[in-house]
C-alpha cells in the first residue's frame, strides 16, 4: 500500500469513527428533542473535555454525555421555547466537560457557559421537542 493510500484509509477510519458515534439525524438522543445526537458515544472521564453540539433548538434545558442525561441547572431559552439571543439555533457548539461523575460544563468561543446536573437513573430525555 503506497503512504498516500495509507493516509486516506487513516482518514477514512477516523470520519467513520466519529459517525458511528451518533445516532441517526433526528434521533434527538441527546436532549430528547427532534434534531440531532450531537454527542459521541465515548464518555470523557472526569476532567476530561470532548467537543460537543449542544441541541439548543427548543431552548437549553438537557444534554447527553454518552449513556447519561444531564439537565441544565438554569434552563435557558427566550421564553417563547427557543435558545437564548446569541446561541446558536438548531445547535451550538463547544466543548462539555464532566467535571465529576455527576456534573457537566458546556463552553464555547462565545463565552457561554451552562452547567448540568445528572439525572440518575434515566434512560431517555425528560421532554421532546415540538
Amino acid at each position: 500500500m503506497t503512504r498516500r493510500a495509507g493516509q486516506v484509509l487513516l482518514a477514512l477510519a477516523v470520519v467513520v469513527g466519529a459517525l458511528a458515534g451518533r445516532a441517526p439525524a433526528g434521533g434527538g438522543a441527546a436532549t430528547g428533542r427532534a434534531g440531532p445526537d450531537p454527542v459521541d458515544t465515548g464518555r470523557p472521564g472526569a476532567g476530561r473535555s470532548i467537543p460537543y453540539e449542544l441541541y439548543t433548538h427548543c431552548g437549553i434545558d438537557e444534554a447527553r454525555v454518552g449513556p447519561t442525561y444531564f439537565e441544565a441547572e438554569v434552563p435557558l431559552s427566550d421564553g417563547s421555547g427557543n435558545p437564548p439571543e446569541g446561541w446558536g439555533n438548531p445547535v451550538q457548539r463547544g466543548t462539555m466537560t464532566l467535571t465529576s461523575e455527576t456534573e457537566a460544563l458546556f463552553t464555547d468561543d462565545a463565552g457561554h457557559e451552562v452547567r448540568f446536573r445528572a439525572r440518575p437513573g434515566a434512560d431517555a430525555p425528560e421532554r421532546v421537542c415540538a
